[in-house]
């Protein structure tokens, strides 16, 4: 299924939202106005804001009432990103130089807080109490969830537990919340707000396993970085998790996956040995799991077009190539 069809149910939506992103990010300093615009206009699949106005759609909203959560939505991502392209010192995100490569780590730091502040500023304009603190409770819990994937960084005994908890935290929560604040936003009743909460939660999970699957198999050039980035920062995804019980080559692959200082040939290896034992297939198959229980809370949902691509999306994150 192509990408931009299933955004065509929100399409002229979103158009609104990235103009709205482009005057939220203008700050009175030149340096960091065009820092935060080059993040914006790096692209995105904007799932964030795509979410909360499918769900907001849901709930039969106009987009009047979404549009401040859905532009704040996807500037606490973008900010997260900005931030993980410091840690990580990653030199190019979709394809183009991040900030961190083209203006330095301070300035990246700055624009990352600034467009977290900035979706502070959208988020006040709600009276709904709900909206802040969902967000707020979000926000710390990423926080923590990137503190602990550093703290895990070449931690080879990391259990599936561990990882789902790590990927629940990093992603699935801000896609639970987009869903979640969405319907909140439009007035929706308590079951409403809750299957939708719990759709984006798995789905969200499945969305991390599928990137963490891309990033061991996808063409770079449709992924817009390096295939193997966490191999190379210690990152241990689900595929290596289970490859490293698996493998009938496990010392080699335990060899390759602790070394800190990898050359490319080595993390090509250690990808093959991971495909070799069934880790993709198996991290696949878990992913499946999720997106079956992310289809079953929309058909809790209204029924409608909105619904029906909040089905569609299940099938897009199982298949998509970047």
């Amino acid at each position: 299924m192509k990408e931009l069809a299933l955004w065509q149910e929100v399409q002229a939506d979103l158009q609104q939202v990235e103009a709205e992103l482009l005057r939220q990010v203008d700050a009175p300093d030149p340096v960091l106005s065009q820092a935060a615009r080059h993040l914006v206009q790096a692209g995105g699949k904007r799932l964030r804001p795509a979410f909360a106005i499918l769900a907001a759609r849901c709930c039969g909203a106009p987009l009047e009432r979404i549009l401040p959560l859905a532009v704040a939505l996807e500037m606490i991502h973008m900010a997260t990103l900005v931030h993980d392209d410091v840690i990580d010192a990653s030199p190019i995100r979709r394809g183009r130089p991040t900030v961190w490569a083209r203006w330095g780590q301070e300035l990246s730091l700055h624009t990352g807080d600034y467009l977290f502040a900035r979706s502070l500023i959208l988020v006040a304009t709600y009276d709904d109490p709900r909206i802040p603190s969902v967000l707020a409770s979000v926000s710390v819990k990423m926080v923590q969830g990137e503190i602990q994937q550093m703290a895990a960084a070449f931690d080879l005994d990391i259990t599936l537990r561990d990882y789902l908890d790590r990927i629940y935290r990093k992603t699935a929560l801000l896609i639970a919340a987009s869903c979640e604040l969405g319907a909140i936003a439009a007035g929706a009743d308590t079951a409403t707000i809750r299957h939708l909460r719990y759709y984006g939660r798995n789905l969200g999970l499945a969305f991390q396993i599928t990137d963490d699957v891309l990033d061991m198999v996808a063409d770079p050039e449709q992924l817009g970085k390096p295939i193997g980035g966490d191999l190379r920062q210690g990152v241990i995804t689900l595929p290596a998790i289970y490859a490293l019980q698996a493998s009938p080559k496990k010392q080699k692959l335990i060899h390759l996956l602790g070394k800190r200082d990898k050359t490319q040939a080595e993390i090509q290896e250690a990808i093959q040995l991971i495909k070799d034992c069934g880790g993709i297939k198996y991290a696949l198959d878990i992913a499946e799991g999720y997106l079956e229980r992310a289809r079953k809370q929309a058909s809790y949902l209204p029924p409608g077009v909105a619904r029906d691509t909040l089905t569609s999306l299940t099938y897009y994150i199982r298949t998509r190539g970047f």
